[in-house]
This record gives C-alpha cells, sequence and structure tokens, in this order.
C-alpha cells in the first residue's frame, strides 16, 4: 500500500517515453526505462525486485524514488457456465473497484472500471449509487488487464479491452487516454487499438476532443432512448447534451476516424421499447455510420427498471429499416456481472 504522503513516482502509470525519461534523470541509460517499461507492462512484474535483469544497484534506486501501486483481490466469482469471471479489487485509498472477465467466441475480453464509482446517475446502473469516489490512475486501469491476464492459461490472451465498468470514461480524460496508450505500446501488451471500446453517456465536448486524437478505437455511446424526453428520464446528463447534439458529435468521430459508432441501447420494459421508439429510433439514425447494440436490461436492485420482452421485435424493426442492430449476448448475469452490482453489495457489506 502506498505510504502516507508517498511522493515516489508511480511507475505504473508511465507511458514508454515517460519510462525512458525517467529513468535518464536518475542518471541511468534510456534503455534501462523501456526495460522497465516491459517488466510492468508485459511481465506484469509485482515489484522492482522482481526485475532480474536490472542490476542491484538500480532495483533499490528505483524502490527509493518510485513505486508500483497493486490491487489486492477481496473477491473473484466464476460464471456457473464458465464463461464469465468478476473479480473485485482494493486499490491504493482503500478505493473498491471490479472487473469482469469475459469469454466470447471472438476471443478473451476484459471490462474494466475506469473510476471508483460514477456521478453521472443513470437510472438503469448501480455504478453511481454511491456517487463518484475518485478517478483511477491509468496504472489502476492497467492494473485490471493485467491481473486478468495473470489468470489465464500460458500462451493465453486477452486480445480486447472495453472500458464499460464502473464510471464515465470520458470524465476520467487524461488518465483513460494514457491507459489506452501504454496497453497499446508494442513494447507493453500490445492490444491493438480496434481491440478497444469506450463506451460513454454521451459527454459531448469530450467526444470531439476524442475525435480530435484519431485513434482507431470504438467509441461506445449510451444513447437507450430514441427522443430527448424518454432520455432525460433514464440519464442526468440528457439535460445538458440533447440527443442530436449527441448524434452530431458522434457524426464527427465516425468522420475523423472513419470508424462507425456504436449506439448501446438498453431495453426496459415499457419504457423504450414499443414499436414506435424502434421507428423513431431508426429515423435518427439513417445513412449514418453506425451500429446498434441492444441490450436486454439486467435487473438490478437499485433500480425499478425491469427486462423487455420485445428484444427480438426491436431488433427486427431496426433491422428493416437499414440498421446495423445486434443483441448483446449476456454474460454473468449470476455473478453481479452489471455495472457496479458487485461493488455495491461490498460496500455495503
Amino acid at each position: 500500500m502506498m505510504k502516507k504522503n508517498d511522493t515516489r513516482t508511480d511507475m505504473s502509470s508511465l507511458d514508454l517515453n515517460e519510462a525512458r525519461a525517467f529513468l535518464a534523470a536518475l542518471g541511468e541509460p534510456a534503455y534501462r526505462g523501456g526495460q522497465v517499461f516491459e517488466w510492468i507492462n508485459r511481465r506484469f512484474a509485482a515489484g522492482f525486485g522482481d526485475m532480474t535483469n536490472l542490476p542491484a544497484a538500480l532495483r533499490r534506486k528505483l524502490e527509493e524514488t518510485a513505486r508500483l501501486p497493486r490491487a489486492a483481490l477481496i473477491k473473484r466469482i466464476d460464471s456457473d457456465d464458465g464463461l464469465s469471471t468478476k473479480y473485485l479489487l482494493e486499490l491504493e485509498k482503500s478505493s473498491i473497484i471490479e472487473y469482469v472477465l469475459m469469454n466470447y467466441d471472438y476471443g478473451r475480453t476484459v471490462c474494466v472500471s475506469t473510476q471508483a464509482g460514477c456521478r453521472m446517475g443513470c437510472a438503469f446502473c448501480a455504478s453511481g449509487v454511491n456517487g463518484l469516489e475518485r478517478n483511477l490512475t491509468a496504472g489502476e486501469i492497467c492494473a485490471q488487464v493485467y491481473n486478468a491476464q495473470r489468470g489465464l492459461p500460458p500462451g493465453a490472451r486477452a486480445a480486447n479491452v472495453v472500458l464499460m465498468g464502473c464510471g464515465e470514461p470520458l470524465d476520467n480524460y487524461e488518465n483513460v487516454l494514457k491507459f489506452i496508450s501504454i496497453i497499446n505500446s508494442p513494447a507493453g501488451i500490445n492490444i491493438g487499438q480496434r481491440g478497444i471500446t469506450l463506451s460513454t453517456c454521451g459527454l459531448v465536448d469530450k467526444i470531439y476532443r476524442l475525435a480530435e486524437e484519431k485513434l482507431q478505437i470504438t467509441l461506445a455511446v449510451s444513447l437507450h432512448a430514441p427522443n430527448d424526453a424518454i432520455r432525460r428520464e433514464l440519464m442526468p446528463i440528457a439535460r445538458t447534451y440533447g440527443i442530436q447534439e449527441t448524434l452530431k458529435a458522434c457524426a464527427r468521430y465516425a468522420e475523423k476516424t472513419g470508424r462507425r459508432v456504436s449506439y448501446e441501447y438498453a431495453l426496459a420494459g415499457g419504457v423504450n421499447d414499443s414499436p414506435e421508439n424502434a421507428r423513431e429510433l431508426a429515423s435518427r439514425l439513417k445513412n449514418t455510420l453506425c451500429h446498434v447494440n441492444l441490450i436486454n436490461l439486467n435487473t438490478v436492485a437499485e433500480s425499478a427498471l425491469k427486462p423487455s420482452r420485445r428484444v427480438n421485435e426491436f431488433k427486427n424493426a431496426l433491422a428493416e429499416r437499414g440498421i446495423a442492430v445486434s443483441v448483446r449476448r449476456s454474460l454473468g448475469l449470476g455473478i453481479d456481472a452489471a455495472c457496479g452490482q458487485l461493488r455495491a453489495r461490498e460496500l455495503e457489506s
């Protein structure tokens, strides 16, 4: 755990160039920074003592000037079908977060948290029940991926990352961008940008900013309604940014990156799942570079919203109108895998 008022540099949150510069500032050759970066981000070293190709004197110097904060596993829950595992971690400052490892046909995916808690207050999500505690550092987000990778069989790899756990990624913009840079580095775990999906409730100003980064990640926007009236009931962010404003920003992202935007649409029975809702949604998205990812709402104790019985009908209505659409396969329903559920249970206990 971090010492009180510890001023040592967090090496887990440095990208490759920063790691090289840090070692150079210690009077070491720049290539030593590359070695340290690789130990942290490819070999997943738990401490500087593990870095056996570094001189003993340098390892001692690193202990004095830098630190490697790591997460302590509190709980692990495996689904009955073996397709998903949820982990609950305690970080520095006693922050509790969760992440999920999911096994899909196309490969293993880690769903990471970007904040301890959340301040967005979406009606169907347990992440923000206790509000926002703090942003996670880039290293703390990386640690979730690395902890998941450590538990895989030899030769196995988590090739995809989705930033869809607790927190709003674009509300922690700088740390999230640094995280993407670190895990995308060929000197580290080297997860391709096209294997990374960032989910946002729709912070329009940050979507425009992200578009200018010209990354090749997938932008997933939580839409969840075909109009502002319904969306305001589900998502407080809709009182700041209307749907048209949001879609305009998403169009800019698609234009700048050439990547289609994925719109997440959680179907809540009797709220946003009618045939009229489907037709209205299709009319808004017509002729845009997009994909709709339908999600049948998880039952969350903290929410009065219930799952829909019209998933297939809604999907067919969109497809008939030329909208690319799929239904997300639900994993982990028996392990409190919906965002924030396990964390909420732990905080209540």
